[in-house]
């Protein structure tokens, strides 16, 4: 029995679209703050790390955008007989990529900049006629780009959950660094008005050794997925436990057969070598260990009888 995106239940179908208007949000509000934070930028580190990250923290929504569209619109053809069901993984790839390379630029020009001991200022802008520290309106700014990250990856993470999609939990973990990086970022810009010319950068090498981190964990993951690994964690590069208890079931039910399974985006398949399979049709949501509103996972389960070779 096989399953594709058309036949998902329709809360998850609806969670879906939930997600995607999400995204869409998500897209609008992190554009407006790559534009005032570059407005008031200045020469602070700490600003430039926040503008770089909030930059590449379009590329996880977009990614999801379009893999979701794919998943939903896009049909079975000659030239993709399988479908577009891993579509999600490519764009988990992309955005792990997205989330590591932003933490490992933004720790290199942190340390480059402590290296070189660059001084950076802050200095006044005129405004309604009066001078103005600019280090208020980058505070401003940060506050700005700290609400919005905070809430729309809150709104994400039980979507994600909903969906089993890691690609979405990688954006809400982008979202995570970006209010992390206005919450640093407060401290940088006061040690800049204090004189610390080096609390700018170590604020913001704190925030990119913690983007790193989740970077890496994501990377980990989605190769994995890509390579027809053992299905992850939705968190990590642990192995799922669902799909550890999934691997024992089956197991049980056909003593001797060597079972594999893998991810191919949001669903689960099974493959049970060297058993012929049962007589009458089977169940698989009655295989599904975990919870029953996650049947859904397993989309395939498919029996390869003994060969000469198993022989």
């Amino acid at each position: 029995m096989t399953a594709t995106a058309d036949a998902l239940p329709d809360d998850v179908l609806h969670a879906l679209r939930r997600a995607e208007r999400l995204e869409y949000w998500n897209i609008g509000w992190t554009i407006s703050i790559v534009i005032v934070m570059g407005v008031v930028m200045g020469q602070s580190q700490t600003m430039k790390t926040a503008w770089t990250e909030d930059m590449l923290g379009l590329v996880p929504p977009i990614a999801f955008l379009v893999a979701a569209r794919m998943e939903r619109k896009a049909r079975r053809t000659k030239r993709f007989p399988f479908g577009f069901e891993r579509v999600n993984g490519l764009g988990f790839f992309i955005a792990a990529i997205s989330l590591a390379a932003t933490g490992a630029l933004l720790l290199w020009d942190s340390i480059m900049t402590l290296i070189r001991a660059e001084h950076a200022t802050v200095g006044s802008v005129r405004l309604l006629g009066r001078d103005i520290w600019l280090g208020w309106l980058m505070l401003a700014a940060q506050f700005y780009a700290l609400v919005p990250p905070l809430i729309i990856g809150r709104k994400e993470l039980p979507l994600a959950e909903k969906l089993s999609d890691k690609l979405l939990h990688t954006d809400a973990l982008m979202n995570k660094a970006n209010w992390m990086t206005g919450a640093a970022g407060f401290a940088g810009i006061i040690g800049l008005g204090l004189g610390w010319w080096w609390a700018d950068s170590v604020a913001a090498a704190i925030i990119s050794v913690d983007i790193i981190h989740d970077g890496i964990k994501a990377l980990r993951s989605s190769t994995a997925e890509l390579v027809d690994g053992a299905p992850r964690a939705l968190s990590g590069p642990d192995l799922s436990p669902d799909a550890e208890a999934l691997r024992l079931r089956l197991e049980q039910r056909c003593p001797g057969a060597t079972v594999r399974l893998r991810e191919t985006g949001r669903l689960i398949r099974a493959e049970v070598h060297g058993h012929a399979g049962p007589q009458e049709p089977v169940d698989i949501d009655a295989l599904w260990p975990g919870e029953p509103d996650q049947a859904w996972r397993l989309a395939q389960v498919s029996f390869a009888p003994p060969t000469r070779r198993d022989d």
